[in-house]
């Protein structure tokens, strides 16, 4: 019977590996690096030596491992196929299927990374105790995941949860980096708060606590410190920030029903504040009875919540 499970969230820059005992808790985890060279032909047969190279640290055989789960960053069809990763350089091809030939492991499962992740926090994380979380991770763009009773929810072609490319502004000009225009992500993402707050600090006179900082060096840290603090500039970018992603929310919400919202990213770091300004608009926009009073929580796995989930998959 199978002892261990191997949990792996495959980035564009480096490979997050965690070898699990079979309740799923954690034994050892460790890092290589992602080499995106000639079409990301050595990273599956990285991992592969990765995994030997703990089975023979650990004194492990191939009997006794459950089964390896893998969390990659492109769509991801359910039964294992990848329909391209573009900043991976792969193609179409069944990442399960040579997986499991490079490993000599069976069973072996994979997902796109953020509702991997979802998963994760779903199992182990900031929605424990739900059944059904919709996660969204705040950070360079914007990610998300659903799950619904305790599964991924894939759709068609692997591409549910793209939450970040909801439009929520007809009206935009400017070109996100899907190609379209208005996207929550521009508004929403860490990135969007950030210039959001810079665009303010160079055409407004209005004092602030941004101003000690050089322009091109606000992060989102400071615009939430400043926001803590009372500080109406920060305000201005905190409240955009979260109209768009409450309006982004309710329309997710209307279509999934969730029970929870889990909020995660570099964003999410700035605490409890980033839950309250987001519920608040939230319930503004939200305008079905049943879909008020929704939880939202905070993530709590960081960057292991990819090898969390990519276990839970095996397990499931």
């Amino acid at each position: 019977m199978g002892k261990y499970i191997y949990g792996i969230d495959l980035g564009g820059t480096t490979v997050k590996m965690g070898l699990f005992d079979s309740g799923g808790n954690i034994v050892d985890k460790w890092e290589i690096v992602t080499r995106k060279e000639d079409n990301g032909s050595n990273i599956l047969p990285d991992i592969a030596a990765s995994v030997e190279a703990k089975n023979n640290e650990k004194g492990i055989s191939r009997e006794e491992i459950t089964g390896i789960g893998i969390g990659v960053p492109g769509p991801v069809t359910e039964d294992g196929r990848v329909l391209k990763c573009a900043n991976l350089g792969w193609g179409i091809f069944s990442v399960t299927d040579e997986l499991s030939h490079l490993t000599g492991v069976s069973n072996v499962k994979a997902g796109n990374d953020a509702n991997v992740a979802a998963l994760g926090e779903q199992w182990r994380g900031g929605g424990r105790g739900f059944d059904s979380i919709v996660m969204v991770t705040l950070g360079t763009g914007i990610g998300g995941g659903v799950i619904q009773n305790g599964k991924i929810f894939t759709g068609a072609n692997g591409a549910a949860g793209e939450i970040g490319h909801i439009k929520v502004n007809i009206n935009e000009t400017a070109t996100c980096g899907c190609g379209g225009k208005g996207c929550l992500e521009q508004y929403s993402s860490a990135t969007g708060i950030m210039r959001h707050a810079r665009e303010l600090v160079s055409s407004t006179d209005e004092e602030s606590y941004l101003r000690q900082f050089e322009t091109e060096k606000i992060t989102g840290k400071e615009i939430f410190d400043a926001y803590k603090a009372g500080d109406g500039l920060a305000k201005q970018v905190v409240k955009r920030f979260a109209e768009y992603l409450g309006l982004g929310l309710s329309h997710v919400a209307a279509v999934v029903d969730t029970q929870a919202f889990v909020i995660g990213g570099g964003v999410s770091k700035n605490g409890q504040a980033v839950i309250d300004v987001i519920r608040e608009e939230y319930d503004k926009y939200v305008t079905l009875f049943a879909l008020k009073g929704k939880e939202f929580r905070l993530a709590e796995l960081g960057n292991d919540a990819g090898m969390y989930g990519a276990v839970r998959m095996v397990m499931e």
